[in-house]
């Protein structure tokens, strides 16, 4: 493995990259080598709910699912806010129940998503993914044991430069989301606001995804 792409919703298979692909419940692919199952708050459905949870409970207990997600809790959605916070934490008792780690989808939500972490004494990795936000919500989140990916915007998005940088360099991952560019060019701007060779940004996340996941799949 010489690139970890943490998050993305396109499964490319390309030799050098191991890809933990978002799949959701009622539209798994079994082909898919890595991936991470949850219920996306936009796409909760109080009649297929149940059926969801089965489908994740089982899955989370392979070896090619590797993390929970993404879940999670968005203010902007259409869904009912209180319906969210009840599917979040469902989920969130089988990420514990099965020691996996867990890919938060947060939108306007932060304080509510940390409270719930303290609430629950949420043990295994939790991992942001797509931040955007400024270097205070980072370090808040840094400081309550969060993990940080970033991607698409730190590609589109300048003033992301300095939150990356401060970010320290055991508690953040790279991803592509939906985007077409390439993990390889997330990686190179990483590399480059950070001020390392590529290789040593290779080992950085190594580190980090050995950490997070337990398991070395390289």
């Amino acid at each position: 493995m010489e690139f970890f792409n943490f998050h993305t919703h396109q499964f490319t298979n390309q030799s050098n990259v191991l890809e933990l692909v978002n799949q959701y419940p009622h539209e798994f692919d079994a082909s898919i080598p890595f991936y991470s199952i949850g219920i996306h708050p936009w796409h909760i459905s109080e009649e297929r709910l149940e059926t969801d949870l089965k489908i994740i409970k089982e899955k989370l207990q392979t070896e090619n699912c590797l993390a929970i997600g993404e879940c999670g809790l968005d203010k902007r959605s259409e869904q009912p806010f209180e319906n969210q916070i009840v599917v979040f934490e469902k989920q969130l008792a089988l990420a514990e129940k099965y020691k996996k780690p867990v890919v938060i989808h947060c939108v306007a939500a932060f304080q509510e998503v940390i409270e719930i972490k303290k609430k629950l004494n949420i043990s295994v990795p939790m991992i942001i993914h797509g931040f955007s936000k400024n270097s205070q919500v980072a370090n808040q989140l840094i400081k309550e044991g969060f993990y940080i990916s970033f991607g698409k915007y730190l590609l589109k998005n300048p003033d992301l430069k300095t939150v990356f940088q401060n970010v320290p360099n055991d508690k953040f991952l790279l991803e592509t989301d939906t985007i077409e560019e390439k993990i390889q060019q997330v990686y190179s701007l990483a590399a480059e606001y950070k001020e390392l060779e590529l290789k040593e940004l290779q080992d950085i996340i190594l580190s980090n995804y050995l950490r997070i996941f337990k398991s070395d799949l390289s």
